[in-house]
């Protein structure tokens, strides 16, 4: 019998009789039966079995059964994910060889595949990836020279090709064609697309300012590259470090002092400490002859401090201070905060107490919409009656360190230690999920007693079956104000979701995190550092850099220190 599939289109030419095992699609009327046209090709690419799978897939979508019984969305996915255009997409998708993927798209329009607007940007991804697209690197990205000239002859000729099938491009669209340009080594038209992309009503996403902004700062072009970044700060996105750290070699190249400040101070705002090679950037900055030639001699010193006081402290934003060369080493802080290299002393910046209330109604809102609503306003009430308390520990987290299984001791330990320091000698809130307070080691006699004491003291809270806890001792911590005792280092998607600057500001000022001693397996608590790991720019024009070379807890944290001679004497208040 002979079968008609309208879905392989790329079928033609050769007649092939395809003979069916009986099922229940045999039941339609002969006279609907045509025969197909499949060519020599195909039929070499598609065995046999893979071409009556196909016809088998097609049939589910398009030929009524003689029940009328509904198709499934699993059998209409499977069709979709096994026909031509989705074995493509599946092909694209997991396709690192550019010549390959090229082949397939060749072949597919000879087989008068349809090409959707995910197939295109695939393609255009690959072409991209031929060389270094976002500018920001070295070189082609290790291609030959000829894949990076095909990658570029095709892209340009598959985005032509996208517009003659009137596929509306994209955000990924516009972002791969820029890439594109940037391995041609023309930002200009990378800032172009980006322009067109928002006169296009596409809002442009970080990643798609970076090949033109990349590509601008390695050809040294610095007013082009500050014009592309006015241009974010238009569009309201926001330069993370790669991008600050390019601006700011890019300034200092070409001797811009006051563009060099400013972008340590956006760093200072936005990334706090520095990669490798951004402290290789800023060294160079400071051992430069420009870095040395800049500075007030004579500044307004109560006008500094004022500034300082005005910022939090760790800043004032009033320009380089002094003059002649810089001193600039790696050094480390002690554990109150002053340099070993020059002994001036870090400060602890303060938090704007109304961004604290910002972030804790913006985390309420969040957690409501994770969380079970009912659980969670329960679990606000509970902490309204409780609180508030000094510290809050995540159990779970402190159960289990450097352990294979919970361990209600070593959370005794902590609880103790915190009471014993607690300037209302009250119990810290213990935030245990309920399989915690119910199940396993939470069975036996003596862990039994000593939860039965702390739900007592109200200083124990049992999240719900299904919550995630991470959200109750987070919230209780931010509410009252108070140290949290956790070593989670709260970077997972959870965490993202908070989206905004504040939060590693607020970590840095009530994390407590805890060490176990191998001779007496008793935690030790590490208590929040007295002074701020952040860019910090002194009174007396000095700057301290902290590396993520570190973690200020087994390891000492790296820092750049930047001073030079000063005369306090010529200083006018």
């Amino acid at each position: 019998m002979l079968w008609r599939v309208g879905c392989v289109s790329f079928f033609s030419k050769a007649p092939i009789l395809l003979v069916y095992p009986r099922n229940r699609f045999l039941h339609h009327s002969h006279h609907s039966l045509k025969p197909i046209y499949v060519s020599v090709r195909c039929v070499n690419r598609f065995s046999m079995s893979k071409l009556t799978h196909l016809c088998t897939s097609a049939a589910l979508i398009r030929q009524p059964t003689s029940s009328n019984a509904p198709i499934s969305n699993r059998s209409r996915k499977r069709a979709r994910r096994e026909s031509p255009e989705g074995l493509l997409r599946h092909k694209l998708d997991t396709q690192g060889d550019l010549v390959e993927a090229l082949r397939l798209y060749d072949n597919a329009r000879t087989s008068g595949v349809s090409l959707s607007q995910h197939h295109y940007n695939s393609l255009l991804y690959l072409c991209s990836c031929c060389g270094d697209g976002n500018g920001n690197g070295n070189g082609n990205g290790g291609f030959s020279k000829d894949v990076v000239n095909l990658g570029l002859e095709r892209g340009f000729e598959i985005f032509k090709q996208m517009g003659i099938d009137k596929i509306a491009p994209n955000e990924a669209t516009f972002t791969n064609l820029a890439r594109l340009a940037v391995v041609k080594e023309d930002p200009e038209m990378a800032f172009d697309l980006v322009k067109k992309m928002k006169s296009c009503g596409i809002p442009p996403k970080l990643r798609s300012y970076g090949p033109a902004l990349f590509g601008f700062c390695r050809k040294g072009m610095a007013n082009e590259a500050y014009e592309v970044d006015a241009h974010m700060v238009e569009s309201g996105v926001l330069a993370e470090e790669s991008e600050l750290s390019a601006l700011l070699n890019v300034s200092a190249e070409t001797k811009r002092p006051d563009r060099v400040y400013e972008m340590l101070h956006r760093l200072r705002a936005t990334v706090r400490q520095v990669t490798e090679e951004t402290a290789g950037v800023v060294e160079d900055w400071f051992e430069s002859e420009r870095a040395a030639e800049v500075g007030e001699v004579n500044w307004d010193v109560g006008k500094v401090r004022e500034e300082v006081v005005k910022g939090g402290g760790g800043w004032h934003g009033q320009g380089w201070l002094g003059n002649g060369n810089w001193r600039v080493t790696r050094t480390q802080m002690d554990e109150m905060g002053v340099c070993q290299s020059c002994g001036e002393k870090l400060v602890s910046i303060d938090i704007d107490p109304k961004e604290t209330e910002n972030f804790t109604t913006s985390l309420t809102n969040l957690a409501c919409q994770r969380e079970v609503k009912a659980d969670f306003m329960q679990f606000q009430e509970w902490l309204q009656r409780h609180g508030p308390f000094d510290a809050v520990i995540d159990g779970a987290n402190v159960g289990l360190i450097n352990r294979h299984n919970f361990n209600f001791s070593q959370l005794n330990s902590v609880v103790n230690q915190l009471h014993q320091m607690s300037p209302s000698k009250r119990l810290p809130l213990v935030v245990l999920h309920k399989s915690r307070v119910t199940g396993g080691p939470a069975q036996s006699h003596n862990n039994k007693k000593l939860l039965e004491s702390w739900k007592r003291s109200g200083a124990l809270y049992a999240t719900p079956a299904g919550s995630n806890d991470d959200w109750y001792w987070l919230f209780a911590a931010v509410s009252c104000k108070c140290l949290l005792v956790t070593n989670d280092e709260m970077r997972d998607h959870l965490f993202q979701l908070l989206g905004t600057s504040f939060f590693p500001r607020w970590k840095e000022k009530h994390q407590v995190r805890l060490t176990t001693s191998m001779s007496t397996h008793r935690p030790k608590l590490h208590m929040p550092p007295p002074y701020s790991i952040v860019i910090q720019e002194s009174e007396q024009g000095s700057w301290h850099v902290p590396t993520i070379v570190g973690d200020d807890l087994e390891t000492p944290r790296q820092w750049v220190c930047a001073t030079r001679a000063r005369d306090p004497s010529s200083h006018t208040l």
